[in-house]
């Protein structure tokens, strides 16, 4: 079976990029994905069950923009109690260990979808045209429900850092 194509969700640099896989919303159940941890062991939906999860895909660690972004919700992750924050990219795992030492990350839990990406297809972020996560946000509820969803139209910029923030710290506070 063929994955579902979506073109003209996204842009890089203002040039459209198409999307594989389905399009994942607010209020549908999150699909099981594979992706590898930092020591190489499979990092799974399932892993992290019963907890609200803040899954952030970013296209690579070692961009100005993912770099960013990625410090940002690792300060900010330490705020709210609770919440497991994984960090999703396309770098190998060995680079996204080198890259959490280099800039003091060790709040967020960085893995990577290299081998299948098994993430980007399941939650339709994957770009066709670079083999690339895009930058997208996701807040999953203890019950495995999509209570947020954010897919950055253009790659380059940064995401609503509040937004996510606020539906993942409101899902722990017993608020929706």
């Amino acid at each position: 079976m063929a994955l579902q194509e979506r073109q003209g969700v996204i842009t890089f640099k203002g040039n459209p990029l198409t999307l594989i896989g389905p399009e994942i919303n607010v209020g549908d159940k999150a699909p099981e994905f594979t992706v590898l941890g930092n020591d190489l062991s499979p990092i799974t939906l399932a892993n992290s069950k019963g907890k609200t999860r803040l899954i952030v895909s970013v296209p690579s660690l070692d961009t100005p923009v993912c770099d960013m972004e990625v410090r940002r919700f690792n300060q900010e992750a330490a705020r709210i109690p609770n919440v497991e924050v994984l960090v999703i990219s396309m770098d190998l795992p060995f680079a996204q260990s080198r890259w959490c030492g280099a800039a003091g990350v060790e709040v967020v839990k960085t893995a990577s979808d290299h081998r299948d990406a098994s993430f980007g297809q399941s939650f339709g972020v994957l770009i066709k045209e670079l083999r690339l996560d895009t930058r997208a946000i996701f807040v999953v509820d203890a019950n495995d429900t999509v209570i947020y969803k954010e897919i950055v139209s253009e790659v380059t910029a940064e995401p609503n850092y509040d937004a996510a923030l606020q539906a993942a710290g409101a899902q722990t506070a017993g608020v929706r």
